[in-house]
């Protein structure tokens, strides 16, 4: 990038989309006091996880299958926390929709608060002219429940911009991930 990141993330989400909606500061604190934060930061931009959670349960005895994949393995829960039950994980979706240009790539790397507590935030890369609000996941790795906070920060996009477009981009090849809404599921 020859401009600054910072700045470069700001044209980028009010020229063309790239992130609905936008934060261009870095917000710390809400009307019930210190959160942790989201918005735009030095090089790159801190997601917030929003207040759709599917928790994994095993009340099934089922085998966790990426090919066929068990939809009553999760409970639904709509909430401002989420309580993750220890040694297993839940899905969640960002507050913000991306809009991924065709000469950017990004990865997403959980957010040092969550890591520090044993929570480890797995998202996989946005691929060049992929949109929708991004599937999250959040492994518990402690014997103890954790809990994940909504409409607070949870990881940070970094953004890479090639000097030219990819040959073909994740919209050329109708990615099955394309323009997804809400929390979703494995596809094959």
């Amino acid at each position: 990038m020859s401009i600054k990141a910072d700045k470069w993330i700001r044209r980028m989400a009010e020229q063309h989309g790239m992130i609905e909606p936008f934060e261009p500061g870095q917000v710390k604190e809400n009307e019930t006091g210190r959160i942790v934060s989201y918005g735009t930061s030095s090089y790159g931009y801190d997601i917030r996880c929003a207040d759709e959670f599917k928790i994994f349960t095993n009340i099934n005895s089922t085998i966790v299958d990426p090919k066929n994949f068990d939809e009553n393995s999760f409970v639904d829960v709509k909430s401002d926390v989420c309580v993750i039950p220890p040694n297993s994980f839940a899905l969640a979706r960002t507050i913000e929709y991306f809009r991924i240009p065709r000469n950017v790539l990004t990865i997403c790397l959980g957010k040092s608060t969550y890591a520090r507590c044993g929570i480890i935030v797995n998202v996989t890369p946005f691929e060049p002219e992929w949109e929708g609000h991004v599937t999250l996941e959040f492994s518990n790795t402690t014997p103890l429940p954790a809990k994940i906070y909504a409409n607070e920060g949870v990881a940070q996009v970094l953004f890479f911009e090639s000097d030219e477009e990819c040959e073909t981009s994740y919209k050329d090849r109708a990615g099955k991930y394309q323009g997804q809404e809400g929390v979703t599921l494995p596809k094959t």
